[in-house]
């Protein structure tokens, strides 16, 4: 790690603390998604230091879509466990009895199981300052929203209703029935993610490191068949076995893996540096039936 490039993170840290204690300032009840992914993770170490020596004044939440990868989970609860952090899960159980799942449901399962349980969540926990890992740099539509993004009493996103941000000043007052999702990785790319998990040396969900794991071939993706028993084969389907992992994390049945050698964060991030695609090309379901990230967003997902 070169003195440049630290000396890169640590400006990027430090905004990203600043954001998470002003906000927590402004804030009567916030509360930090958690998916387990690295963007989360990271953001939950940076929350760590933050408030140290004290816990972070927020629980985590994951709004589980009962289609998550099993090591996953079991990364989500080792981490909350380790640095004692209150972990709320939430599903929609309706969903999960009536079987929607990512097979046949499509751009509904996501609406379904991903963003209405996540409005019940906050609703539920009467939440006003929400904070999430999106960066700009992952999708188009990441890319218009600020730091501070205000919600309406639906949970829904308005572009043009945007609050300017001059100065890195950020305005957390909210009005009657809005709340405020709030983004301290903004400005970080994929890149500065696996750095810093590196230069900190920050644990990750297993799923980013490369391993031999079965996959069946969907639409030029590499589906890691995660649980047998719910895999809907297909008659042409061939399970192999090849060496990948991920750059991003989503349900396991739309989320493709990448073939990969790299089993260690440093190999990470030359393979990251090296990379000509975006890490959303393994993301399927951000454009499944004519949907969209940023109409989801308009909806009430994160």
């Amino acid at each position: 790690m070169t003195i440049r490039a630290a000396s890169h993170l640590a400006a990027l840290e430090s905004e990203a603390i600043h954001i998470l204690r002003e906000a927590v300032a402004e804030a009567q009840r916030p509360v930090m998604l958690f998916s387990a992914g690295k963007d989360s993770t990271v953001m939950a170490h940076l929350a760590l230091r933050a408030f140290h020596p004290a816990r972070p004044p927020f629980p985590l939440l994951h709004i589980d879509s009962t289609w998550e990868f099993s090591s996953l989970i079991a990364f989500r609860d080792a981490l909350a466990a380790k640095h004692g952090f209150q972990l709320i899960v939430h599903a929609n159980e309706e969903g999960r009895v009536a079987g929607i799942n990512p097979f046949d449901h499509g751009d509904r399962y996501t609406s379904i199981m991903r963003t209405e349980p996540l409005k019940a969540a906050l609703e539920a926990g009467g939440y006003d300052v929400i904070f999430g890992g999106a960066r700009r740099d992952e999708e188009a539509s990441r890319a218009k929203e600020r730091i501070v993004s205000i919600r309406n009493a639906a949970h829904a996103w308005e572009p043009r209703a945007q609050r300017p941000e001059l100065w890195r000043l950020y305005n957390i007052r909210l009005g009657a029935g809005q709340t405020a999702r709030v983004f301290p990785l903004s400005n970080w790319t994929e890149s500065d993610i696996w750095a810093y998990a590196l230069l900190h040396n920050i644990e990750l969900a297993p799923l980013y490191y490369a391993e031999p794991r079965p996959v069946v071939r969907r639409g030029g993706a590499l589906i890691v068949v995660d649980d047998h028993s719910r895999m809907r084969f297909q008659p042409d389907d061939f399970i192999e076995t090849l060496r990948v992992r991920f750059r991003t994390l989503g349900c396991w049945p739309v989320t493709g893996a990448v073939e990969s050698d790299a089993t260690d964060l440093a190999s990470i991030v030359r393979e990251t540096l090296a990379a000509s695609t975006s890490e959303r090309q393994g993301r399927v379901s951000d454009g499944e039936d004519g949907g969209s990230l940023e109409q989801k967003k308009r909806e009430g997902y994160f």
